[in-house]
């Protein structure tokens, strides 16, 4: 199976049911999952900001989370690194990107060796998906 390089956007509704989940399901029978270092800490995040609107069940966070410690076993993680951080800090100026997602797509450009031609870029992020649409990755929105 080929890796496509998935943003914690697209990976949440892999976890807990949500619009794009059905889509995201489909994309992860395609592509085994690269995934940025600190991609955990957001999606533990967003399932926390969805309990706390209550949105989210309590069952709901912790079934997610289970979702989650299950996923990370199976994945590729892209860690931080000098070149990494370098790599961010010239996207944030480049493109109208937020700091963590100028270090997803700094991760995504580590992970294919500066070589986007080709590889896929998956997110729930419009602005993430159209700077990684620049750089020359196959952009794909669950």
């Amino acid at each position: 199976m080929d890796e496509a390089f998935w943003d914690s956007s697209a990976l949440v509704p892999l976890c807990i049911t949500e619009k794009a989940t059905i889509a995201a399901q489909t994309l992860s029978a395609m592509y085994d999952m690269a995934v940025w270092w600190s991609a955990p800490v957001e999606m533990r995040g967003a399932f926390a900001r969805l309990f706390r609107m209550r949105l989210l069940t309590l069952t709901g966070q912790v079934e997610a989370q289970v979702t989650l410690d299950r996923m990370r076993r199976v994945w590729h993680e892209v860690y931080p690194s000098e070149q990494l951080r370098e790599q961010a800090e010239r996207l944030v100026e480049r493109f109208p990107l937020k700091a963590a997602d100028a270090q997803q797509l700094a991760a995504a450009m580590t992970w294919c060796l500066n070589r986007p031609r080709g590889r896929v870029f998956i997110s729930g992020d419009t602005q993430l998906l159209d700077a990684a649409r620049q750089l020359g990755f196959q952009a794909i929105e669950p």
